[in-house]
């Protein structure tokens, strides 16, 4: 019997549940303790997002220390460790190929800030305004 390979919104599924689980497995080790190393021991890090390629080989994780003090640090220190990241998360996921990892900061709260920002400035809430001065809707 043949193979029937895995259409594109299949393949688009695959890649982003195998990135939750990707996931999910480091925020449980960050959370537990299991990193050897004192400066990802002591901070509280949430791993936001995790995007891996279409071919399920390579993993980018964003990170965000939650204080968020520190973020250099710690990206540099898990950046470290990531062959024992890359271990651990190859004997739970049980994939052919284990991904190999990418740690970057994420930038994503600091860019929504920024558009709250540009939002609430006065020339952008006047042009949001009709001739009336009621809001548009």
């Amino acid at each position: 019997m043949t193979k029937v390979p895995f259409t594109a919104d299949q393949q688009s599924v695959r890649v982003l549940k195998v990135g939750e689980r990707v996931r999910h497995i480091l925020s449980e080790l960050l959370a537990r303790g299991d990193v050897h190393d004192d400066v990802v021991r002591a901070a509280h890090i949430a791993v936001t997002e995790v995007r891996m390629t279409p071919d399920l080989r390579h993993a980018t994780a964003y990170v965000k220390p939650l204080l968020g003090a520190g973020e250099d640090e710690i990206v540099h220190a898990l950046r470290q460790n990531t062959a024992f990241l890359q271990r651990e998360i190859a004997q739970r996921l049980g994939l052919k190929f284990a991904p190999k990892l990418k740690f970057r900061k994420d930038e994503s709260f600091a860019e929504a800030d920024r558009i709250e920002t540009l939002l609430r400035d006065p020339k952008v809430l006047r042009d949001l305004d009709d001739e009336n001065g009621e809001p548009n809707a």
